[in-house]
């Protein structure tokens, strides 16, 4: 029996390796984590540290831009804003432009419809005056040769036949004058 336990002893386990392997294999592995430590890990740390300032840059940039296109923003508010009131003043100040234009040409149209009332009624006047004169000169005529039917008599005097007519023409004229106050 003890033969076969010596055998049974040296029997391959292949749960648990042999010593060599596992001393071969924890130098293999030491080897390999020495060379990544050596030379991969800074590769990727660089890579990294390379990455992260890119990303940390483009997100600075997207700030800056952002802070710039809100800066833009407010600048166009600001400035249609401004272009507004602007164009508000400019709209108030043509309004009143043209009411002062509107008095203007309204105060001389009043004043050009005067003086075109004022010159009518001195023509008027003055054709009034012509037409009595006219009509003194025809009906003293008339009244003479009239009276002078009815005298039987000349009243070619002119001095007489003058102070005749301008005495009926104010008769005439006294009696127009007391019937249209009656009236």
């Amino acid at each position: 029996m003890e033969t076969t336990m010596i055998l049974a002893a040296e029997e391959y386990n292949p749960v648990m390796p042999h010593v060599a392997e596992i001393i071969i294999g924890l130098i293999a592995f030491l080897l390999l984590l020495w060379v990544l430590r050596k030379f991969v890990v800074p590769r990727f740390e660089k890579l990294y540290e390379e990455r992260t300032a890119k990303i940390e840059g483009g997100i600075e940039k997207a700030e800056k831009a952002q802070a710039e296109a809100e800066q833009a923003l407010e600048q166009y508010k600001a400035q249609l804003a401004e272009a507004r009131t602007e164009a508000a003043k400019i709209r108030d100040d043509a309004r009143l432009e043209a009411e002062t234009i509107k008095a203007e040409l309204r105060a001389e149209a009043e004043q050009e419809a005067g003086r075109i009332v004022a010159q009518g009624e001195a023509q008027l006047q003055q054709q009034r005056a012509q037409l009595v004169a006219e009509l003194r000169a025809d009906l003293g005529r008339n009244s003479v040769a009239l009276a002078s039917r009815i005298v039987g008599e000349s009243l070619e005097d002119e001095a007489r036949r003058r102070g005749t007519v301008d005495r009926f023409l104010t008769e005439l004229d006294a009696g127009a004058d007391g019937a249209g106050a009656r009236n």
